[in-house]
């Protein structure tokens, strides 16, 4: 019904003869307007709550050194899970292949459950599913189920977490998955994951996070109960670990871990963090190729495209210059040659504006910041003909460049606003919110909330993007290469070309080609 009909008295209604005709409304209030409230009608009543209260992370710290952090949002579900301070940057004194081991391993048998159906079919009766994610500095365990299974999920994760049986049969089938997914890997179309490999073996050559995230092939025979042990033994414990939750109450949260992660023995017995590896992540630059000219891909219809990845040391997100790094970022942007859509699908990034829409042979363009505790990594993904490497090698470096030159106005407004917006939409899902605040009081025991991020992006200047692009642009280069690399330039002209006003690559002069 028409607003402007409901005024004067009258609707418009359909006959039984298809024709349009207006009646006067049967409500006795002929001239309502509807700015005003409805006579007779009591005045809603809304509930209020405190704004501060409402986006506050509430951190409380249990004897045994773990720290319960809680993020409330209303809701009859909740996700709760474990974080450790553990990943594939803790494995210098072990076999590689760890952290990849107990992520697959993750919700098997325990003490309590006598497989992975049962830990499932408990979760079931509480509309629940679990997860866990292993990276290069964190592991996660995670739980989505009904707030009112909250001391179910609870005593489930620190079972999961703290005493996994780790039968020969489980292990001896993780074996099988590693193996899988290792073939996997390197048979996939989008070479993004073994890029991301290549690229941190090449900058932090053999130390912390340049060690392999995957389970290398020569490691898995050797990765058995014992070994897992030892490394759980030294990593697993209390003062490592952030109980998170989102959608509980916080007073509920700590009850629950109080109830079954405060006096808890772990099945490997008593913890012993004095071996922990506290290596600081030591840059070196360098490459890594994986030449597969002579490889045949038969016949198929994914055109023989070769990768190039080059990266440059940024910084760590507990430095200030992780924001201004994070615009840079946004700002550089990029994707694949067949993406569609306008500004908030980054069209205006200046890897499509400079490079893809300029350069039609090129597949692929697209900038990545990989952030640790204590160093990070920016660089930028390109693919196309392998006859046409060293072009593209050179209009990378040529980005790289220009990156230090002055940031227009516009385009550094809209790569702010993108970032902010990209933050706020990821922070409207659940899970989202609860490993940013997990991961955030894992690193720093606090949370930064969304809009003092917000207000720290607003503050970036291009100044700010000039001066992180100049001390960037120091650092040696870090490149992974992919495919047919025949036409692929040396090391040394790409570290050359970093090191020019232009990014050109010096020149070859050959008298056949």
């Amino acid at each position: 019904v028409c607003a402007n009909e409901v005024r004067l008295g009258r609707y418009k209604a359909i006959n039984r003869f298809g024709i349009a005709v207006y009646r006067k409304c049967s409500s006795g209030y002929p001239n309502i307007s509807l700015s005003a409230p409805l006579p007779g009608i009591p005045k809603p009543v809304f509930a209020a709550v405190d704004s501060h209260e409402q986006c506050e992370t509430k951190i409380t710290t249990l004897e045994n050194g773990l720290k319960v952090a809680s993020q409330n949002k209303f809701g009859q579900f909740c996700t709760v899970g474990i974080l450790v301070n553990s990943g594939s940057r803790h494995e210098t004194k072990y076999p590689s292949g760890i952290a990849h081991f107990l992520e697959k391993l993750a919700f098997s048998s325990t003490a309590q459950y006598g497989s992975k159906d049962e830990i499932l079919l408990t979760l079931e009766k509480h509309g629940g599913i679990c997860d866990c994610q292993t990276s290069r500095d964190t592991t996660m365990y995670a739980v989505s189920a009904e707030v009112k299974g909250l001391d179910t999920v609870v005593s489930l994760l620190s079972d999961a977490v703290l005493q996994p049986r780790l039968l020969d049969e489980e292990i001896e089938m993780t074996r099988m998955a590693v193996r899988f997914e290792l073939e996997d890997l390197s048979m996939r179309p989008d070479p993004e994951l073994l890029l991301t490999e290549m690229i941190h073996a090449a900058a932090y050559r053999g130390n912390t996070v340049g060690l392999p995230r995957f389970c290398p092939v020569e490691s898995v025979e050797k990765i058995d109960k014992k070994l897992l042990h030892m490394y759980l033994q030294s990593y697993y414990c209390p003062e490592r670990m952030v109980l998170a939750g989102v959608g509980i109450e916080h007073e509920q949260l700590v009850a629950c871990a109080r109830k079954y992660l405060l006096n808890v023995k772990p099945v490997w017995g008593a913890s012993t963090p004095t071996n922990v590896d506290l290596s600081v992540a030591q840059y070196t630059g360098g490459i890594v190729r994986m030449d597969m000219s002579d490889v045949s891909l038969g016949p198929t219809p994914i055109p023989e495209l070769t990768h190039i990845m080059i990266g440059l040391e940024s910084c760590s997100f507990l430095e200030d210059d992780f924001i201004p790094f994070a615009v840079l970022n946004m700002m550089m942007g990029g994707g694949g040659s067949f993406s569609a859509g306008g500004p908030g699908k980054g069209m205006f990034t200046r890897l499509y504006l400079n490079v893809l829409n300029r350069h039609h042979w090129m597949y692929n363009a697209t900038s990545y910041h990989h952030s640790y505790e204590d160093t990070g990594l920016l660089c930028i993904h390109a693919s196309a003909d392998p006859r046409q490497v060293r072009e593209m090698v050179e209009i990378l470096t040529r980005e790289f460049i220009q990156m230090a030159g002055t940031a227009g106005e516009m385009e550094l407004e809209r790569a702010k606003t993108q970032l902010k917006s990209m933050l706020m939409m990821n922070l409207e899902s659940r899970p989202v919110i609860f490993e940013d605040v997990g991961r955030q009081v894992l690193a720093t025991g606090k949370r930064k909330l969304p809009h003092e991020l917000c207000d720290l992006i607003s503050n970036v200047t291009a100044s700010d993007i000039k001066r992180v692009t100049t001390k960037m642009l120091c650092s040696k280069p870090a490149v992974a290469a992919l495919g047919d690399l025949t036409e692929m330039p040396s090391y040394e002209h790409i570290q050359a070309a970093l090191s020019s006003k232009d990014g050109h690559l010096p020149r070859m002069y050959r008298l056949f080609r």
